[in-house]
């Protein structure tokens, strides 16, 4: 008993001397929570963003996050070995993260969003094989994804977005077969999309907007049957939406916007009737809008402005009755605006300028409630061609 109690104040002694290390690297608290909370006179287990496990008393949890600090994180706390939880997001931390974190084996979630880190992400992550869920987004992390992420198979969250991360995504990635929400979006990624992507079955969102990611999309893509969030907007992919892309019923937001994609609409799309927002704006896309569009019941949102789009616009569009945003400017549309635009009660904005619609049907706009905005439509009736 007494051997267990000399170990038990050593491992309180050392959590102390970490966590009074991280104080003396704070040049800013603008709160003076650790300044004035943070005292040796007291138990570490009752300091503020402090939390000790019930069976002992060393620190399994750590957030000072939200606190307006400035500083570094010292070697120290790579010595709290029972830590499982570090949150220290939106502060203004700053240098490189030290080494000895690799030491920290039992955690489980690491959050150091919006600070500004610096460096490479580094490759030492890769020994944190009981780590869930990491965010490091909004940082400075330059350099590529270290591809040792792929040791975590207990990964089920990554988000490295708003950083200057390089390069290709490296295949090895879309191993971790746990995973249910990647977030690389906004960086300067190259390259094209890893076909082994359908090895991450258990994916629900993946965003890699805002990058410089091209060459097509891989058919494997259908294999992500529990995906229900998709953004590539933002990228220079091409080519034509492979039909696998019909898989995804579970599918609730799909934004291709942005890129060179071409071809028509594949008619497998329309199987994803979970579908709500659908952003395929600002591409190349070409034929007209399938009648199959009318399947989409639950959509809120419809973006193919900035396309090559011809033909009228499918009546069967307005069963879809949840629409509160429908763009489709600047296409080639022809033929007459259907009344039954009307019946989009739920509508807030349209734009349909800068097409090519013919006629003289009435457009019941008065049963169109609560506008916030109406675009003017180009009208070309029959008698100016004429």
């Amino acid at each position: 008993m007494a051997s267990l109690a000399i170990v038990t104040v050593s491992n309180i002694t050392t959590d102390q001397y970490a966590l009074l290390a991280l104080k003396a690297q704070i040049s800013y608290d603008p709160r003076n929570v650790l300044t004035s909370n943070w005292s040796v006179s007291s138990s570490i287990c009752s300091w503020v963003g402090v939390t000790c496990g019930s069976g002992h008393q060393q620190v399994i949890a750590l957030n000072l996050s939200y606190m307006g600090l400035v500083g570094t994180i010292p070697p120290h706390i790579g010595n709290l070995s029972s830590l499982v939880s570090l949150s220290i997001e939106n502060n203004s931390f700053h240098g490189s993260l030290p080494n000895k974190l690799a030491c920290l084996y039992q955690l489980q979630h690491l959050s150091l969003g919006f600070n500004k880190f610096g460096g490479e992400i580094p490759t030492w992550i890769g020994l944190l094989t009981k780590l869930q869920n990491l965010s490091l987004h909004g940082n400075n992390f330059r350099g590529t994804i270290p591809s040792s992420l792929s040791n975590i198979s207990s990964l089920q969250t990554i988000n490295l977005s708003y950083n200057q991360l390089s390069g290709s995504i490296s295949s090895s990635i879309f191993n971790i077969y746990n995973l249910k929400r990647m977030d690389l979006s906004d960086n300067m990624l190259s390259g094209p999309m890893p076909s082994n992507i359908s090895y991450m079955s258990s994916l629900q969102y993946l965003s890699l907007t805002n990058n410089y990611l091209s060459g097509s999309l891989p058919s494997e893509i259908g294999n992500l049957i529990m995906l229900s969030d998709l953004y590539l907007s933002g990228n220079n992919f091409e080519g034509r939406i492979p039909p696998e892309i019909g898989n995804l019923t579970m599918l609730t937001k799909l934004c291709l916007y942005s890129n060179n994609f071409e071809g028509t609409i594949p008619f497998t799309l329309f199987k994803s009737k979970q579908l709500q927002i659908l952003l395929l704006a600002d591409n190349k896309f070409t034929g007209s809008v399938p009648s199959e569009i009318g399947n989409l019941i639950m959509l809120t949102e419809l973006y193919l402005f900035d396309n090559k789009f011809e033909g009228t616009i499918p009546s069967t569009l307005f069963k879809c009755k949840q629409l509160q945003y429908l763009f489709l400017s600047s296409n080639k549309f022809t033929g007459e605006v259907p009344p039954e635009i009307g019946n989009l009660t739920k509508l807030t904005e349209l734009n349909l300028q800068n097409n090519t619609f013919g006629g003289k049907s009435k457009l019941r706009y008065e049963d169109v409630r609560d506008f916030v905005l109406i675009e003017e439509v180009h009208r070309k009736d029959a008698s100016e061609t004429s």
